[in-house]
């Protein structure tokens, strides 16, 4: 975010204008019509979101993770397993919560930036996922990328990315799946 004094002198070197210059102190950007949400809105809806995904994983309330995708989500996992479409990512979240009855994945968002005027945020956080194989519990973490569009005034997410940092507890760390 831009300081108070960065927005000042931008305004007097003839950057930007008063009205624009106003907008970027309330939080906001400039957007096509009323229809530009305040930044620290959409963050906090976003954040939101998350915490109500990471709910409904705990839970392997598959209808509940997909709720927070696009319909053409596309998702790569830490094994770098791609999927498009919110049925395709829903049936391979339902197949895991299957084969591994305790998988707990938990996303924790860093930071999220929000371009208002496209109706469209970047989230980067940290994951934790959790599971028990037959020679012993896995624990791995990473980082990821979402993206998520604001549509019809409910923010969702268009894609995301896992990276795996760290593996540890089971030979399934010991080679990518």
């Amino acid at each position: 975010m831009t300081s108070m004094a960065e927005i000042a002198g931008l305004v007097l070197a003839g950057v930007l204008t008063l009205p624009l210059a106003l907008a970027m102190a309330a939080g906001t950007r400039p957007g096509p019509g009323a229809g530009a949400q305040p930044v620290a809105d959409a963050a906090a809806q976003i954040r939101g979101a998350r915490a109500a995904s990471n709910a409904a994983i705990a839970a392997h309330d598959v209808d509940g993770i997909a709720r927070h995708w696009l319909t053409d989500v596309h998702i790569v996992t830490s094994t770098s397993a791609q999927g498009t479409g919110r049925d395709v990512n829903a049936t391979r979240m339902a197949q895991q919560f299957a084969r591994r009855p305790d998988t707990v994945y938990v996303r924790t968002p860093v930071a999220v930036d929000v371009f208002a005027a496209w109706d469209v945020a970047s989230e980067r956080g940290t994951w934790t996922g959790r599971w028990t194989e037959p020679d012993g519990v896995v624990d791995i973490a990473g980082t990821y990328l979402a993206q998520w569009r604001r549509v019809d005034g409910t923010w969702r997410i268009q894609s995301e990315l896992f990276v795996p940092t760290t593996c540890r507890g089971s030979k399934y760390c010991d080679t990518r799946p």
